[in-house]
């Protein structure tokens, strides 16, 4: 049965419309390649237990070849089950959607069949139709489910959009949020814009994707003209393949900015603002910029293997592991940025999460 935002459990749009943390859910494999399935419960308890507010599974960051391996059910039953298993505070239950539209509705159906609350639908498998063609798409998929929009990134496939097919996106009546993640700032005002236009600011819940700009899109408002005056918009969170990792320490940063603009009547310190450049650098070595973000999943699997959450970087893709020195520039950010990371509250919980 299809589901509406309307339907939605009162706690969990509250979740959303509030702000929180979404992590993308990694994929834990063995060294044959094969779900590693106690490893994979490991990560959910994790991000519950780090404080998430929700989950983002099926993901670019869960690898988008689960699907051919069969395997998109299972990865989202999985978190599913292990997330309700272990805790039974409200989360946003997130599931990535891609492909024509057919896939991707059969896509949501099951998603909302195994208790998803939206689908983050990717656009890259149609990147080459018109915006009249992709807006029919999401209008179809948001038949079955409510839809979170997805700016992706042109160098991972995602399409340069206008501001009005975000604006078209955002008077879709089950439209939920946009992930805005073209890691450009045209385009991020862009969204914006087209939010504005649209009147949905109040409706439809931003959020970041921009891991090259995590803390400012989080601290600052942006500004739309409307009626010949500007109109204030504000990320709420993150969905992010950067909070794969160390996540304690993003609900923490977050938990922090805004308490700060709560506080000081919406502007931060210098110094918190400062912390934008330090996590911008960790991302580049985790997504591997430096080889144009060859190694981006197998660097968040890496961060993840040192902490002793999984125990390899496998991805199903052989030829997908860490760039050329991407090894090193995991070690430079551990040194400089160290207390950045999570890795005591890892380690002080690791045993009870693989149990």
């Amino acid at each position: 049965m299809p589901l509406n935002r309307s339907n939605l459990p009162a706690d969990v749009l509250a979740l959303l419309s509030q702000g929180t943390v979404i992590p993308a859910h990694p994929l834990a494999l063995d060294a044959s390649r094969q779900l590693d399935r106690r490893r994979q419960r490991a990560l959910t308890r994790y991000y519950v237990d780090a404080g998430a507010g929700g989950l983002a599974v099926g993901v670019h960051t869960t690898q988008f070849a689960i699907r051919e391996r069969g395997l998109y059910a299972t990865v989202l039953e999985a978190a599913m089950q292990d997330r309700l298993a272990w805790s039974d505070r409200p989360m946003a239950m997130i599931a990535g959607l891609c492909g024509p539209t057919a896939q991707a509705q059969a896509e949501a159906r099951t998603a909302v069949s195994l208790g998803y609350h939206a689908g983050l639908l990717s656009l890259a498998a149609l990147a080459g139709s018109s915006e009249d063609e992709l807006i029919a798409h999401c209008e179809a998929v948001a038949q079955e489910i409510p839809l979170i929009g997805f700016y992706l990134q042109t160098v991972v496939g995602g399409p340069i959009l206008s501001s009005d097919f975000w604006r078209r996106f955002a008077l879709i009546p089950n439209a939920l949020a946009i992930k805005v993640a073209p890691f450009n700032r045209y385009r991020t005002i862009d969204v914006v814009r087209g939010l504005v236009d649209a009147r949905a600011e109040e409706r439809v819940f931003l959020y970041t994707g921009n891991d090259d700009h995590i803390v400012l899109d989080l601290a600052l408002p942006f500004a739309a003209m409307r009626d010949g005056a500007p109109v204030q918009v504000r990320f709420r969170g993150g969905l992010l393949g950067h909070w794969s990792v160390w996540t304690s320490s993003a609900v923490k940063q977050l938990r922090q900015i805004k308490a700060e603009l709560a506080e000081n009547g919406g502007t931060l310190s210098p110094a918190l603002l400062a912390l934008d450049s330090r996590v911008t650098d960790c991302n580049a070595a985790f997504f591997d910029v430096a080889n144009n973000f060859h190694g981006c999943i197998a660097g968040c699997h890496e961060v993840l293997r040192r902490q002793g959450l999984l125990e390899g970087i496998w991805c199903l893709d052989p030829e997908e592991g860490l760039g050329k020195g991407q090894s090193a520039e995991i070690d430079r950010v551990y040194r400089q940025h160290g207390d950045l990371a999570d890795d005591a509250f890892v380690r002080d919980n690791l045993a009870r999460w693989l149990a």
